[in-house]
């Protein structure tokens, strides 16, 4: 596993992901686990992509179609084959919404945060899947069982708070209900 270390505007760590665990200086629970038929598949796009102006982008893109997400050991295998910093590749994966840096669980958790929902008690729903799984958000418990995310808007307003597993949908939640939900998926 490549371990690499990166400093940016919060300090210094070796956590690959854009999560509270980076900022702090934790470094991820979650094992990469790539194998070689992914890396030639992405060497392969590189070899086909790397000289063209504006290349690293669709080559991220690919990358992250391949693997799922973009841990240290893919910006780290793009920086090689491209010939460029892996500062440059980082900055890329964290600045664009659209890469993920941690791997995504089998059941995805995502959280109502927008207005409605959270002036009914999603802010307590989210701290409480926290503490129930073990990870904050962003992340993805080391079994790889259930990632958790927040979200802005999920357009369930009148179930307001509302959280989603995968497609289903619960609403009308408090923090007491998170336990009994988590026991349908385990």
């Amino acid at each position: 596993m490549v371990s690499q270390k990166i400093t940016d505007s919060f300090g210094e760590g070796t956590c690959s992901c854009n999560c509270e665990s980076k900022r702090a200086n934790k470094i991820c629970t979650v094992p990469f686990n790539g194998t070689k038929e992914q890396e030639e598949q992405l060497i392969k796009v590189i070899q086909e992509l790397k000289d063209d102006k504006g290349a690293l982008m669709p080559v991220m893109q690919k990358a992250q179609e391949i693997y799922g997400y973009l841990p240290i050991e893919v910006q780290t295998i793009i920086a090689n084959e491209m010939n460029i910093p892996l500062e440059k590749v980082y900055g890329v994966a964290t600045f664009y919404s659209q890469f993920a840096l941690n791997p995504k669980g089998k059941y995805k958790i995502s959280v109502c945060l927008g207005t409605a929902c959270y002036v009914k008690g999603s802010g307590e729903i989210y701290d409480k899947l926290q503490e129930l799984l073990g990870i904050e958000g962003g992340g993805c418990t080391p079994d790889g069982k259930f990632s958790l995310e927040a979200c802005r808007c999920i357009g369930a307003c009148g179930l307001a708070p509302v959280i989603t597993v995968n497609d289903d949908v619960y609403g009308r939640l408090t923090a007491d209900d998170v336990a009994d939900i988590l026991k349908k998926y385990e």
